[in-house]
Order: structure tokens, then C-alpha cells, then sequence
């Protein structure tokens, strides 16, 4: 840590080299362009850290447990790890929770933001991160930490457990002749001599070994750091046995994967895949997983379905820390002004609609799961190539929309047009490569269906154009009027989710090509398909019953508070069933929410819902 502040004009300013800068603009970079982003990341903590020591230092103390807790006994700590053991204080400085926490700390401190844990145990942090670093390096000391509803965490280090009667307190680390001993007001843990290992009272961090011929890679899991998560703080989950064999299995076969998939990117991840903190199991297909720019080489993750799931997602957050990195050093987007309306946009991988900055992570995270599927698809086993081929033809439509839509806009930097302009010509190459029939058809009814949700649920046609439309359709009229088609509004539906359940229902028909997905769906449909979001005309839909879909459909929408997706299952299910059922089908999928806006007007002024496939019908004259 820096000891006498240096001149400005002295530092250097951290750059990229060309060659980095070209890999990363085109959504690649390997081990080289990882360890230059880390290095710029690691001039960034420390500033960090320089900035909170200040503030601590200049302002009033915040009230703590008595006066027990010391910042200056931690940061003297900190600069004598840094001297006689330099390599275990780059691994606590650069551990993406300590990332997390110096800008919560920074912001709480600021008053810009708030956790559960009052100030004092916030701050008192970089004492457990002392602590933890001490006792890694074998130096002898004595500290108070904070103790978090009887949870004393080491950051890198481990987890101890103790007695208490209230939320927050402070316990002494204790490290002599390399024994570790944590004591609070009503009890005591002595750490194993190897910390490594879990004991009575603790918990060591689990470490997964990658293998990788002579350089394996130790990535923790991460279970206990309360700053292993985003964008807030949670409390440990400790795995069990069998959950952390899973991974262990899971993340080692990943990592094989894409050594011989994505090996750039396996090299990358090498230098800059710092840790994974595992979260609880989701849905089949609907994945959790994510990263933060101030927690670099983070990633949080839930349980994946099977291994190229997983894969898949260190892909695709790995291209986020990337990119985060990149944003870091250079923009790639200027910022609107205040008094400006917030510009937002339709995300294909998202529910609620993004700002440019939003997207354009997005976009690049997506071009290198793209990237992934291309390849592991031919590598892919029998029984999962389907999928792969179905993935890759997903996402590569859906990337290369969404370039189109923010190519040249006014906002974009020079570097931000750049990186467009490089990643629109590797997915241009991409449009090229086959893709079986079957799974091409497939990828376009879900894309469709998720723009199609998107526009329902967030967009509004003109109130006064509607209010035509509706005499229009009472007056008997041949066609809606030409002012229905005006540009909608943006009325973001804060509460929706599950835009994407056609792809998952989807997924779920591909992973089971032997029927017993058409059985389960089957089923599903006597009362609720098994996926959120999903109803039994959906189940129909994805298993090719039409007809059956489409009755379905109909009747939702005849009753009261129809679901606001049945405009669209009802556009596809009417597909192919003649010219004037095409043009409804057409408007449904292609302006859902002129539908809506209408239906629900007539039902209003009427107080009876309109026969929806004959509303569609009508509204598709002209307008699809």
C-alpha cells in the first residue's frame, strides 16, 4: 500500500497495448489482454482503499463497540503483509469481495448508500481483511474484527462461528507462532494450524483445483465473505458435502470444455477469473448468474443444469469482467444529461427494457456465449447437439438485431463505435454458417415470441389513436385507422417477467427428444405447465398442437385480466392457417400491443371482451 502520497504528474496512466485493444474490440482476449485489464483494476483498488483511508481518517469516527475496533492498527497490518509477504496481499487486495466492499464502504460512507450492518462494522471490515492477511502470511499480531450476527469472516481465509447476544460486536484475532485464535465476549475458536481446513467453530474457503497440463488454476468458492455477492452484501450459505462436490465436478468439467472450445478465453479466465461464489438452484433453464464492475474476477452463479450450461455462463460473465475492465480506462458510451428523458431500449436477453450502457454489455456478453455455441455444437454429444445448434442460432439473431439497432448512435464514442463496428463484423461472418432446419425455425419462434412479449407488456399505442380504433371497430368499419400504427410509447411494466419462456419451453422439448418431454407436457396441460410463466396453451403451442394452443389462447382472452402474453401465443398458434389468418397472426407478433390497447378499450367502453381472433383479423388489414 502506498506510504507518502506521489505527485499526479508523476504516475503513470495504466494503457492497453494495441494488440490487447484489438483482441478485447472484438469480443476475444486471452491470458495478455486479461492480466493488462487486471493490472489497471489493481492501481484502481488501491486508489480505493487510498480514498477510504482518507475519509476515515479526516472525518468524525463512526460509534463502534466501545473503542476496540482500530483502522489504523488494520492498515499498518495491511503495509506489513505488503512487505514481507507481497504475494499474499495481492491475493486479499485483488479478491473480488474486497473489491465490493471498499465501494460500498466509500459510498456508506459518503451517505450514498446503506447496508443491513451499521457503519462501524462496514469500515471495521478492512480489519478482517487485515487479520486474514496476517494470518496467511505467519505474522504474529493481535486485532479486534467485527462480528456479524456471530460470524467472524476472513476474507480468503475463512468463516470462525461464535456465541452472541446481539447482531453486531467485535472479537480479537489472536496469531502467534502460527497459531490463530478468535475470542469473543462468550466464547472462543481455535483455527486449525492448517487454516485450510475446517474445525470446530470453522469454516475454511473451499478452493477448486482446474487442471490445465503444468499451470492449474485454484479458483475459491466462495461461501462466507458477505461481499461474495451483488450488489449488496448476504449472509454466508454454507454448501453442503454433496452441493460442493457438484460443483467441484461441474466447474472441472467446464473448464475442460473450454480448453478445447474457447481456449483464448480459458487463458483469459486464467488471469482473471479471481472467484465464484455459488448461490441456490433456480428453474431448469432460467439460470442466475452475474458479475460487478467494482468486484473484478467475481462471478456469482447458481447451480447450473448440466455442464455446457455452465460453460456457457463463465463465457459470458468473464466477457462482462472484460468489458467492465475495458469501461474503466476508456468509455464506450457518453452519459444523457440530466434533464433528459432516460433512453431505453428492447434487450433480447432481458425483461425490462436497457439503457445504452446496459446493452452494450449485454451485446458483448452475448456475442461471446454466441462464439461458444458456434464451436462446442459440433463437439456437442448426441443428445445435446440439438440444443447447441438451437443456442448458437438463438443468440447469433439475436446479437446481430441488436448491433443494428445501436450501430451509429450519437452517444457511442470513438471507442464505442469501434467495438460496434468490429463485433457486427465477426457476427456478419457468423450468419454464414449452417444451421439444421429444424433448430433454425425454432430459434426464429423464440426470438419472435420474446420481442413480440417485449412490445405487449412495455409498449402503448396513442391514447387518442386507440380511442379511434374503438369507434372504428364499433361503427363496423372495414379496417382500424392509420393512426393505430403511430409510434407507442414506452410504459415500462416494472413487475413482468418470463419473456423468455417460449425459449425455455423450448429447451425443455430439445433436452427430451425421445417423448417423454410430450408426455410431461402433456400432463402439465390438465392444470399448469411446470415452467413460470408458462400456461397450458404455451405447453400446447411448444408441443406443435395448434389447434389446441389456439383454442386455448382464445379463451384467455375472452375472460377477464387475460394474460397479456396470449396476444402472442395466439399470433403464433394462428400462423399458417390461411391469408386473412396470417395477417392477424402478422399484427399479433409484430404489434401486440395495438391488440391489447384495443381489446381492453373495447371491453372498458363495453363491458364485454371482442372475439380476439376476429379483433386480430381486422386489426391485420393494412396494419401487419
Amino acid at each position: 500500500m502506498p506510504g507518502e502520497p506521489t505527485a499526479s504528474a508523476d504516475l503513470p496512466f495504466h494503457q492497453l497495448s494495441a494488440v490487447s485493444l484489438r483482441t478485447l474490440v472484438r469480443g476475444e482476449g486471452g491470458g495478455a489482454a486479461a492480466a493488462e485489464i487486471l493490472a489497471a483494476e489493481r492501481s484502481r483498488r488501491l486508489l480505493l482503499l487510498r480514498a477510504l483511508d482518507e475519509g476515515v481518517s479526516k472525518g468524525e469516527p463512526p460509534q463502534a463497540y466501545g473503542t476496540a475496533l482500530s483502522h489504523r492498527d488494520a492498515w499498518s497490518l495491511l503495509e506489513r503483509v505488503q512487505r514481507q509477504a507481497p504475494e499474499v496481499f495481492e491475493d486479499v487486495l485483488m479478491s473480488p469481495p474486497t473489491g465490493m466492499w471498499v465501494s460500498l464502504a466509500l459510498r456508506q460512507m459518503r451517505g450514498k448508500s446503506s447496508e443491513d450492518a451499521p457503519l462501524w462494522v462496514v469500515l471495521g471490515h478492512l480489519s478482517a481483511l487485515a487479520a486474514a492477511a496476517g494470518a496467511r502470511a505467519g505474522l504474529d499480531f493481535s486485532l479486534a474484527v467485527p462480528v456479524r450476527r456471530g460470524l467472524v469472516p476472513l476474507p480468503t481465509l475463512g468463516c470462525a462461528v461464535l456465541p452472541v447476544r446481539e447482531p453486531w460486536s467485535v472479537a480479537q484475532v489472536e496469531a502467534r507462532r502460527r497459531e490463530l485464535t478468535i475470542s469473543g465476549e462468550h466464547g472462543q475458536v481455535l483455527v486449525p494450524r492448517d487454516a485450510e481446513t475446517s474445525g470446530p467453530g470453522w469454516h475454511a474457503v473451499r478452493h477448486v483445483v482446474l487442471e490445465s497440463g503444468e499451470r492449474p488454476k485454484r479458483l475459491p468458492l466462495e461461501e462466507l465473505d458477505p461481499y461474495r455477492t451483488f450488489p449488496r452484501p448476504s449472509e454466508p450459505r454454507l454448501l453442503s458435502a454433496a452441493e460442493a462436490e457438484a460443483w467441484e465436478g461441474m466447474l472441472a468439467d467446464a473448464w475442460e470444455i473450454l480448453l478445447r472450445d474457447e481456449p483464448e478465453s480459458a487463458e483469459g479466465m486464467r488471469h482473471g477469473l479471481l472467484s465464484m461464489a455459488p448461490t441456490p438452484t433456480r428453474e431448469r433453464f432460467r439460470p442466475y448468474s452475474g458479475t460487478a464492475g467494482d468486484a473484478f474476477g467475481g462471478v456469482t452463479a447458481s447451480c447450473p443444469d448440466d455442464v455446457p450450461q455452465l460453460a456457457a455462463t463463465l463465457v459470458h460473465e468473464f466477457q462482462h469482467t472484460k468489458l467492465g475492465g475495458l469501461i474503466h480506462l476508456q468509455p464506450l458510451s457518453i452519459a444523457q444529461a440530466a434533464q433528459d428523458p432516460q433512453e431505453l431500449f428492447y434487450a433480447p436477453w432481458r425483461d425490462d427494457p436497457r439503457p445504452l450502457s446496459g446493452l452494450l454489455q449485454g451485446i458483448y456478453a452475448f456475442t461471446g456465449v454466441t462464439r461458444f455455441w458456434r464451436v462446442h455444437r459440433y463437439a456437442a454429444g448426441a443428445a445435446q447437439a440439438s440444443s447447441a445448434h438451437f443456442e448458437f442460432a438463438l443468440w447469433r439473431a439475436q446479437v446481430w438485431a441488436t448491433l443494428n439497432l445501436v450501430r451509429g448512435h450519437e452517444r457511442l464514442t470513438p471507442l464505442g463505435r469501434h467495438l460496434i463496428e468490429e463485433l457486427r463484423g465477426q457476427c456478419a461472418q457468423w450468419l454464414a454458417d449452417p444451421v439444421p432446419d429444424a433448430e433454425s425455425e425454432l430459434a426464429r419462434e423464440a426470438a419472435a415470441d420474446h420481442r413480440a412479449r417485449w412490445r405487449a407488456h412495455h409498449l402503448r399505442p396513442p391514447a387518442a389513436a386507440v380511442e379511434e380504433t374503438v369507434r372504428a371497430w364499433q361503427r363496423g368499419d372495414d379496417r382500424a385507422p392509420a393512426g393505430l400504427t403511430a409510434e407507442p410509447e414506452l410504459v415500462p411494466d416494472s413487475e413482468f417477467r418470463f419473456l423468455d419462456t417460449a425459449a425455455v419451453l423450448i429447451r425443455h422439448r430439445l433436452s427430451e427428444p425421445d417423448g417423454a418431454w410430450r408426455q410431461a407436457a402433456a400432463q402439465a396441460s390438465q392444470d399448469a405447465a411446470g415452467v413460470e410463466g408458462a400456461t397450458a396453451a404455451d405447453v400446447l403451442l411448444a408441443c406443435d398442437d395448434r389447434a389446441g394452443a389456439r383454442a386455448a389462447f382464445v379463451a384467455q382472452l375472452s375472460g377477464k385480466g387475460a394474460p397479456v402474453a396470449a396476444w402472442v401465443g395466439l399470433g403464433r398458434a394462428l400462423a399458417g392457417e390461411g391469408q386473412v389468418r396470417k395477417a392477424a397472426s402478422r399484427v399479433l407478433l409484430r404489434f401486440p400491443e395495438r391488440a391489447r390497447a384495443v381489446h381492453e378499450a373495447v371491453e372498458a367502453a363495453t363491458d364485454r371482451a371482442p372475439d380476439p381472433v376476429r379483433l386480430a383479423e381486422w386489426l391485420g388489414q393494412g396494419q401487419g
